[in-house]
């Protein structure tokens, strides 16, 4: 099984598509991403979403079952299935997990709202995969703590606990050596902006020239926009304004005059000056 990358005719919108053995799309699957895509998900949402399917299906092949009649006890299987190294082979000694554990509770829910999606449209019977609990008590009360008590709230039976674990952050002498690092003025104005707004990389990537206002303000405009050429999105689809100071403003001015190119019919911020860079 692969996953292949396409295009709708007359138009730039891309979909995934996840084929099968014999090289045909996977209805039930597609059908999924279809209503997805619907809901106006993010390209790369859909290809992760597309992937952690993909892996569903293998895993059913493996097992020889039919997607329509999975219970609880095979989707565990499934949690056992996505970390073994290589599940065809039953090792004696201990291995290391192929998948992290947020990996796999992120495919589960994946495949938890693909069964929910085929339950609701009454092709499967749906697995019984959540259950309604009082929320526990905590030390730590919100001020509409009064509003929610008593409530029950919604948690899924198939979750890995995941560690606590904190990727760490650059500090301003590791961001500075970065930036005096860089040969290209683009390049550090990339490393600024994503170390002074906290910007995501898809977000700064989308950004047009007319997101960036230098006369009066010095501000950055996130707006979201489905049809970015490069497939990039703002996170959550709201529109939000940044400021910034104007050191920022300025390297984006000299990156403009040093070395965008005049000649480019194109409104992208950032776009490959020098090939494959």
């Amino acid at each position: 099984m692969l996953i292949q990358k396409g295009q709708l005719p007359d138009s730039n919108h891309l979909i995934w598509i996840v084929l099968d053995d014999e090289y045909l799309p996977v209805e039930p699957i597609q059908k999924y991403l279809r209503y997805l895509d619907s809901l106006e998900k993010s390209p790369n949402t859909l290809r992760v979403y597309a992937n952690n399917l993909k892996l569903f299906w293998e895993f059913l092949q493996d097992k020889r079952l039919d997607w329509r009649f999975v219970n609880l006890e095979q989707l565990s299987d499934f949690i056992h299935w996505l970390r073994s190294p290589d599940p065809g082979v039953i090792s004696i000694q201990p291995q290391v997990s192929l998948r992290s554990e947020k990996t796999i509770n992120h495919a589960l829910t994946n495949v938890c709202g693909f069964d929910e999606f085929h339950s609701s449209l009454g092709t499967t019977e749906g697995v019984d995969v959540y259950r309604y609990q009082l929320q526990p008590g905590r030390k730590y009360k919100s001020f509409l703590h009064h509003i929610s008590k008593g409530k029950e709230v919604k948690t899924r039976l198939l979750k890995v606990k995941e560690p606590k674990t904190f990727p760490g952050c650059l500090t301003s002498e590791q961001v500075k050596e970065l930036v005096e690092a860089c040969n290209r003025i683009r390049d550090k104005f990339i490393i600024c902006l994503l170390y002074e707004t906290g910007m995501r990389i898809g977000e700064v990537l989308g950004l047009r020239h007319e997101d960036l206002h230098s006369q009066g303000v010095n501000e950055i405009s996130v707006i979201p926009r489905v049809d970015n050429v490069n497939s990039s999105r703002a996170k959550a689809g709201v529109k939000r304004t940044i400021h910034v100071s104007k050191d920022l403003i300025k390297l984006y001015s000299n990156y403009l005059i040093e070395e965008y190119p005049e000649d480019i019919n194109c409104d992208y911020v950032f776009v490959n000056c020098w090939d494959g860079e």
